[in-house]
């Protein structure tokens, strides 16, 4: 449950700044946010694993780089299903999924250490450190 919040919070991070730096993306409301950022969580869940798997080869062709045109489909879905949020162009999409990637990296990096966890860069799950003296 920890988890699911923490990125639920990161999703939401993410969305806030890239709303508050690119003009084509634009929340009418603090509640239309929320719901943006969750609709968006739930894409992410559900939706997004079974693309990226549909789409591995051209995500290894172009070196990773086809995730974040991936990433840039799921917020304009996100804007589609949610009122009062909206993504005008596919473009500010992609510089938002850009802006949520630079945020999710440095949470994934900033969290475990803040918690005193250990980053596993293979399974990408925290595991806490155990200190026997």
């Amino acid at each position: 449950m920890t988890a699911l919040l923490i990125a639920w919070l990161a999703t939401a991070a993410g969305l806030g700044f890239a709303t508050l730096i690119i003009s084509g993306i634009k929340a009418k409301n603090v509640l239309a946010f929320l719901i943006a950022a969750t609709v968006l969580g739930l894409i992410n869940a559900f939706i997004r694993p079974a693309l990226w798997f549909l789409t591995a080869p051209l995500t290894v062709v172009t070196f990773g780089l086809f995730a974040l045109v991936i990433n840039a489909l799921m917020i304009m879905l996100a804007a589609a299903l949610v009122p009062g949020f909206e993504v005008k162009s596919f473009g500010s999409a992609f510089l938002g999924a850009i802006i949520m990637a630079i945020i999710g990296v440095i949470g994934f990096i900033s969290v475990p250490l803040l918690t005193g966890t250990e980053i596993n860069w293979t399974t990408y799950q925290y595991q806490s450190q155990i200190y026997n003296p």
